[in-house]
């Protein structure tokens, strides 16, 4: 076969019985018929199975020539030979047909390709037929169901009952013949009376409204009038506040506090009635205010707003995507859970209560008469459900000339064991622990500085109380705040009073000068020699470091919240130190002195019985030394007497054991009956008014 053969059959691919008719005619024209072979018309008739066996013996029968061409080649047969080429030409044959039954292959390929293509679209056209009828048969059906669910107008009018119908109704309304056999007919009458009946009604509303138009007309009038006598009646009120005043009647105010009072919680509510009672009843030096905002206040008593159940299913997910936000870490949401849990009431309670004529002697020359005004800031903590207290202090003199007094008016400690061992640093409500736990909290003492103190006292003043571990009482006692507001009342105004006069004390301390009031100059001798050189305050750490000392401190007569000074006192080469303990409750509870005499060598209570005694003087003998009501002048006394028994101990002290008397250093200038007694050779230091001698106890 001729390579112009096979090139000829590749381009032709054109049906022998087809063409056109000018084709046809050409061809008749010509002088030959020419016929083309054509391999899709040959395709339609082969079998694949039958193209298969022949493909696999043409296979064979080239891998046969193969292998002979090679054994030819091994037996040393020549690249031109005759048996060769033989085979070449045979297995080129072969590769022709291999090359057919691919081409056919293709064909078969591409026209199963073509008849699955139709098959595929003829498919879709029917499935495209298929959703369309379904759609038009879903939208006949939300027709239908439109249709099946519409409701007239009528159906929402409540029309009166068909008895009440027929028997108010006038017959040519009515229509009873044709009414009562059919029910459309029923419905149409019914709603020409409930017509008619409107219109009457419509004309009723009119002529209401008429005569509302002339009552709000009258109305108006009287506002109208009403409102000019308003500046009338504001001159008149601003013109009656000076009487007010005068009279100590202030309604203006008292109504005002009032309208406040009513958005108190209640222990801030019971607090403010308890205390305002005892001021007018017994103390009109206290006065009783209310702070904070008010309109914050109201807004927690109001009831939350209800949801709108109209709110729909899509305006709900877009509210829900814009209130997303990213997840707070663990750190932060503790911090906002104790901010939460310790948050304090938008409003608080202030009571002043105000000092007048407390004298001091000042520098030994003049009276000076102090007055001062305790202020207390009460909140409540409404998670907590316990209430705290701040203090402030302001007088009418400037104090800060004292070092030694700043920690007595510290707003801090200034209330600190107003009643015995309450330091207000804990918070009296046993069920906060727990909650404290939730948040992390260790002690509410962290806290206490921003808050406020949680005394039991505040907690009593506002009707609270909490029994041990138990559960506390529901709402605020009125009766409990009553037993307690006039114990309290006098125990803060004798605390201001008694930290005043310390401060003033202090003052003259400082400068070496020793305070005596005129009512207690017969408590000591005319002339005391030994003076007081320093007057100093210790902190708690330095105190406890005092070798002197250590017996209180076993002893557990001082505590971390007492106030610690260190005073020095010197006649000649003997100098006295003593550490003072002074008790918050001063002067309910005594300063406590411990004394260390430095005076040929270093002398102290526990190795000195006379040092001892010299303690006792000052320590034991209170109600000697106390002076007048209330007693604020016996930490001076006690310093003063201090003074008195140095001079006794160094006038009478022997200094030489030949029986001559005391050393020349310290003349004796007091009058003793008696040097000294008993085995321990105690020395005289009482001072016997008005003799003017000492002697023995």
């Amino acid at each position: 076969m001729s390579s112009d053969t096979l090139k000829k059959r590749k381009a032709k691919v054109i049906r022998s019985d087809g063409g056109t008719p000018e084709n046809k005619r050409g061809r008749a024209e010509g002088e030959q018929d020419v016929r083309v072979y054509n391999e899709e018309v040959e395709l339609e008739g082969r079998d694949p199975e039958q193209d298969y066996v022949l493909y696999k013996s043409t296979c064979e029968a080239l891998a046969k020539l193969m292998a002979e061409i090679q054994e030819l080649k091994a037996n040393g047969a020549k690249e031109g030979s005759e048996e060769v080429e033989e085979r070449r030409r045979q297995g080129c044959v072969h590769f022709v047909t291999l090359k057919k039954l691919n081409r056919l292959a293709h064909m078969r390929l591409k026209k199963g390709r073509d008849q699955t293509h139709e098959a595929k679209q003829r498919v879709d056209v029917l499935h495209l037929q298929l959703q369309n009828l379904l759609y038009e048969v879903m939208h006949l059906q939300k027709e239908i169901g439109k249709c099946l669910e519409f409701k007239s107008q009528h159906e929402e009018i409540e029309l009166v009952s068909v008895d009440e119908f027929l028997k108010e109704a006038p017959a040519e309304i009515s229509r009873p013949h044709l009414t009562k056999e059919d029910p459309h007919q029923l419905t149409l009458a019914r709603l020409d009376w409930e017509l008619e009946q409107r219109k009457r009604l419509a004309e009723q509303y009119k002529s209401s409204l008429c005569s509302k138009e002339k009552i709000l007309k009258g109305i108006e009038l009287k506002k109208e009038y009403l409102g000019s006598l308003q500046p009338g009646l504001q001159a008149i009120m601003q013109a009656s506040l000076p009487v007010q005043e005068y009279l100590s009647m202030p309604f203006e105010h008292v109504q005002k506090q009032a309208e406040v009072a009513r958005h108190l919680p209640p222990p801030l509510y019971v607090l403010f009635v308890q205390a305002n009672a005892y001021g007018q009843a017994f103390d009109k030096n206290l006065t009783v205010s209310i702070s904070g905002d008010v309109d914050e206040a109201k807004a927690l008593s109001r009831p939350p707003e209800d949801s709108q159940d109209d709110e729909s299913d899509s305006d709900a997910e877009e509210e829900q995507q814009n209130t997303k936000r990213r997840r707070a870490t663990v750190g932060v949401q503790l911090d906002d859970k104790r901010k939460e849990m310790l948050k304090r009431h938008p409003l608080s309670l202030c009571i002043d209560l105000k000092c007048k004529g407390v004298q001091f002697y000042l520098f030994c020359v003049m009276h000076v008469n102090l007055n001062g005004v305790l202020h207390l800031f009460f909140y409540y903590l409404m998670n907590l459900n316990i209430l705290t207290v701040k203090a402030k202090v302001s007088t009418s003199a400037d104090l800060s000339g004292a070092i030694s007094a700043g920690e007595l008016l510290n707003s801090e400690s200034l209330l600190n064991c107003l009643y015995a061992s309450d330091h207000g640093q804990e918070t009296p409500n046993p069920g906060n622990r727990y909650q404290f736990d939730k948040v992390g909290i260790t002690t509410f003492a962290d806290y206490v500085s921003e808050l406020g103190h949680p005394y039991n006292w505040v907690q009593s003043l506002g009707g609270l109380q909490f029994f041990g571990d138990a559960p506390q009482t529901e709402g605020a006692q009125s009766s409990l705040s009553a037993s307690h507001m006039e114990a309290t009342m006098k125990l803060l105004r004798g605390r201001l009073q008694s930290r005043l006069a310390l401060h003033k004390q202090f003052s003259s301390l400082e400068h070496s000068i020793v305070p005596v009031s005129s009512e207690c100059q017969h408590l000591f001798p005319a002339k005391v020699v030994s003076r007081l050189a320093r007057w100093t305050m210790m902190s708690y750490q330095e105190f406890m470091e005092l070798s002197f000392v250590q017996h209180v401190v076993k002893a557990g007569l001082m505590k971390e919240t007492d106030l610690f000074f260190m005073a020095t006192v010197e006649r000649g080469t003997a100098r006295l130190q003593a550490a003072v303990v002074l008790n918050p409750r001063y002067p309910e509870i005594t300063p406590l002195f411990s004394l260390s005499l430095l005076w040929k060598g270093e002398r102290s209570g526990r190795t000195d019985d006379n040092l001892r005694a010299m303690e006792s003087e000052v320590n034991v003998f209170k109600s000697e030394l106390q002076g007048p009501r209330p007693g604020l002048q016996l930490l001076t006394n006690q310093i003063q007497r201090l003074c008195m028994c140095l001079d006794v101990y160094l006038e009478t002290e022997s200094q030489v054991s030949d029986g001559s008397e005391g050393p020349r250093e310290f003349p004796r200038e007091k009058m003793c009956l008696r040097t000294a007694r008993g085995p321990n050779r105690l020395k005289p230091f009482k001072y016997n008014h008005p003799q003017g001698f000492f002697s023995h106890r």
